[in-house]
């Protein structure tokens, strides 16, 4: 039975030609960057190649690109190394739809006495841009909003909310995680001083991600150790990952736009067949469009079990997610669709299909009509 793979939301697979390019540095090319003999310093001018093709596509500058594990790692070091660089400023403004890395370190901070303010989102995602004009003050240490959310594909005006941070002269972060490998992205256009991205959303390997800095930014280090990462970031880098990653990113940038248009008329066809024959179903976030992830399709079911129609649609060869996979091992509904006040008879039949560079119509065609024969 062929697998019908369609949670690119929460992991893809590795391409072919990343770990092709990976592979020296996996087998021969073995040297320490930090040593200063050839084969360490070979590796050291590797990895300054790659920091600078990855500051090229963001219109950053080498100098402001960070390694490290990976968008977790990336999400817990910009709110928890900006709250602990800015003592004199005590509150954080987040939102209530923020990957779970973001949350627990607001919460994390919370319990060592900084204020943080959630801020509220509409029935379609979208950040409250005039209760964050009334929230953040001069105490305020950080802003911190994804540009495109995990679950439902909101996409955020940052260039409007990087411009109220600046008027109150406040740093802005964004979790452009899920954003990277679908948007353009110039973080000087959009005024963002640090972002996060993950290479696993992008064909790239797992565990390794970076964080945009923008030159200027004091911030303190949440690895301490040695001196990788010009002194902000201690632990032997990791070559074959940023090698990899750096070859998946180029890969998926080069090949965006094509590869939006085929997304989009995909999900537009998978949701128009399904509405089309399928009872009491709502579709969660905006509208397929500009405004939207291309590749993202969010569904509630009335009076479904969101889990057990993900277990048959398993059993069939079709994966999907009840939401965010992060949520996988909870009883409780996602934060997101309780924040966009989704009805309870419909929030527990959610499931989240995310289409990738691999998907097809055949694809599209069978994970429709194994829906509609489960719930038609």
């Amino acid at each position: 039975m062929k697998t019908v793979y369609l949670d690119y939301a929460s992991t893809t697979k590795i391409r072919q030609e990343v770990v092709e390019e990976m592979l020296p540095y996996l087998l021969n090319e073995y040297g320490n960057p930090s040593s200063l003999y050839e084969k360490g310093i070979k590796n050291r001018k590797v990895i300054n190649k790659c920091r600078s093709k990855i500051a090229s596509i963001f219109n950053a500058n080498k100098d402001e690109i960070y390694f490290c594990s990976g968008g977790s790692e990336a999400n817990n070091w910009a709110i928890k190394g900006i709250a602990f660089s800015n003592k004199g400023k005590l509150e954080i403004i987040t939102t209530k739809i923020e990957h779970h890395s973001i949350l627990k370190s607001c919460e994390f901070l919370a319990k060592l006495g900084y204020k943080i303010h959630y801020l509220n989102v509409n029935e379609k995602g979208f950040v409250n841009i005039y209760e964050l004009e009334e929230t953040i003050n001069q105490n305020t240490a950080l802003v911190s909003v994804m540009m495109a959310n995990n679950e439902i594909g909101t996409i955020q005006n940052i260039k409007k909310i990087s411009e109220i941070c600046k008027k109150q002269n406040v740093l802005f972060h964004t979790d452009a995680i899920q954003a990277a490998p679908h948007l353009p992205i110039d973080v000087n256009d959009l005024g963002i001083d640090l972002m996060s991205i993950s290479s696993h959303k992008f064909y790239g390997p797992k565990g390794i991600g970076a964080l945009y800095i923008r030159s200027g930014v004091k911030i303190e280090n949440l690895i301490h150790g040695g001196h990788q990462e010009k002194g902000k970031r201690a632990g032997t880098e990791n070559v074959a990952y940023i090698v990899g990653m750096t070859k998946a990113i180029e890969l998926s940038i080069n090949e965006m736009n094509e590869r939006l248009i085929v997304e989009k008329d995909l999900i537009s066809l998978l949701y128009k067949t399904i509405i089309e024959e399928i009872k009491d179903v709502r579709f969660n976030g905006p509208e397929i469009g500009g405004k939207r992830l291309p590749n993202n399709l969010s569904l509630s079911f009335k009076d479904v079990d969101g889990s057990i129609l993900s277990f048959e649609l398993n059993k069939l060869g079709i994966c999907v997610s009840t939401g965010s996979a992060c949520n996988s091992d909870s009883i409780e509904p996602s934060h997101v669709l309780q924040a966009i006040n989704v009805p309870q008879e419909f929030i527990n039949g959610t499931i989240r299909i995310s289409l990738g560079k691999d998907t097809t119509i055949e694809d599209i065609k069978s994970v429709a009509e194994s829906l509609i024969n489960l719930l038609k």
